[in-house]
């Protein structure tokens, strides 16, 4: 669906919500859950005044800040009025460590508002040796991590170009029917054994992030036949694979570990408009696989598949067709941690965010937890950084080592 201004210029006064936005509100019993983009900056913040002006300028031309969510969870309801000084706030963290994981945890656990106004917010958040973050969060019903993206760069950036690649959409196959069909049936399966992952959550939740060069990705992703997504997955799922030895005593159990995989059907001219443009795909991520090049390998191999198969347009399609009550059950199903162990993200930002000259040194996406699950990993590119950020909850308790482990895998991999 796209977003076209009626007759006198100004938006649609309700927009219906789609079937993935109506999955996160059933997931969430309507509460929001947080999506975020922080961005991590060296150097003295600029004054909140200046922020706040920035966005006082734009935030009316951004068609996904101008809806919240519809009491009935059915529509979107376009809000005329923005109080910036509402929306945009700044905290000082003296105790932020190194990596900007307390900006993150904050963005997640404060709690939003569920006032009669659009549910975002633009943090300035001042750390520890003076550096600060900048953040952008909102609603997951109303925006997924790519819109967010989009939103991020039009709102803040001094020269807003540049974001996500959009997708181009293609004919479905019937191979690719198939697959689809296939994750479908295996999200109302039996509840697959996690032992590191199936544990009671304490409702408390920690991140942690790490950097490493985009062109060590690449690097890796060339010399065995993969993309940096196949990098990223492989090398999580070695580092799953040492975790879980580590945190039960025991080898991962006999076959790969299934989780989730969103993947953006956002087109072009979509990029600010409100509601989730994604579909999900089920991976079976080989932690059973000694070699983490073995892992690559197959990871590769099933990537390849869903890219020739066009699963993602197929996901697409089977979507618009399904009745959205329907739809958003199904939903819940294949993003549930009864059956998957986490959402494995992957979001590449583009330029790095430049604001008052400034120039961010890392981007980190981020959401927040719902319907069983107990982890949650992204891998956010930004110019020549990639940062790994792992939401979990404290339950958990050594999943805070997965960054390292995953850092480790690399390293073997470079070697082979």
């Amino acid at each position: 669906m796209r977003l076209h201004p009626v007759a006198d210029g100004s938006l649609p006064a309700t927009l219906p919500m789609g079937t993935p936005d109506a999955a996160y509100h059933l997931a969430t019993h309507g509460r929001p859950l947080p999506v975020g983009l922080l961005f991590r900056y060296d150097g003295p913040a600029p004054a909140l005044d200046v922020v706040r002006a920035r966005v006082a300028e734009r935030a009316h031309r951004i068609p996904a800040l101008r809806y919240r969510v519809a009491s009935d969870g059915k529509v979107f309801r376009r809000v005329d009025r923005i109080e910036v000084e509402q929306h945009v706030r700044e905290v000082r963290l003296p105790e932020d460590g190194p990596d900007g994981s307390g900006a993150g945890r904050l963005m997640l656990t404060r709690p939003m508002s569920t006032a009669e106004r659009p549910p975002w917010e633009v943090w300035l958040v001042h750390g520890a040796g003076g550096g600060h973050t900048l953040c952008y969060r909102t609603d997951h019903t109303l925006q997924d991590g790519v819109g967010a993206a989009h939103t991020v760069r039009a709102l803040l950036d001094d020269r807003p170009e540049g974001g996500p690649a959009p997708h181009h959409r293609s004919r479905p196959t019937a191979r690719g029917l198939a697959a689809a069909l296939g994750d479908v049936a295996a999200s109302f399966g039996p509840p697959t054994a996690k032992p590191a992952f199936d544990l009671p959550g304490c409702g408390r939740t920690a991140v942690c992030h790490v950097d490493t060069p985009l062109v060590r990705l690449r690097g890796i992703g060339r010399a065995h036949g993969g993309t940096v997504n196949d990098v990223y997955l492989a090398a999580l799922s070695h580092a799953f694979r040492t975790w879980h030895l580590k945190a039960t005593g025991s080898p991962h159990p006999p076959g790969p570990l299934p989780v989730a995989v969103p993947m953006s059907v956002r087109a072009p001219g979509e990029e600010c408009a409100p509601g989730n443009r994604m579909v999900v795909a089920r991976l079976l991520l080989p932690c059973d696989e000694p070699s983490p090049l073995r892992a690559l390998a197959r990871v590769t191999a099933r990537t390849s598949r869903m890219r020739v198969s066009r699963q993602r347009d197929v996901l697409s399609l089977l979507l618009a067709a399904t009745p959205r009550a329907v739809g958003a059950r199904v939903g819940t199903r294949m993003v549930n941690g009864a059956v998957v162990a986490a959402p494995t993200s992957s979001v590449n930002f583009g330029p790095a965010l430049v604001h008052q000259g400034a120039v961010a040194r890392r981007a980190a996406l981020l959401t927040g937890l719902a319907a069983g699950i107990r982890c949650m990993t992204t891998l956010t590119s930004q110019h020549d950084v990639a940062c790994l950020t792992i939401v979990h909850d404290e339950a958990l308790a050594t999943a805070d080592a997965l960054p390292d482990l995953w850092l480790t895998a690399l390293r073997e991999l470079e070697r082979a």
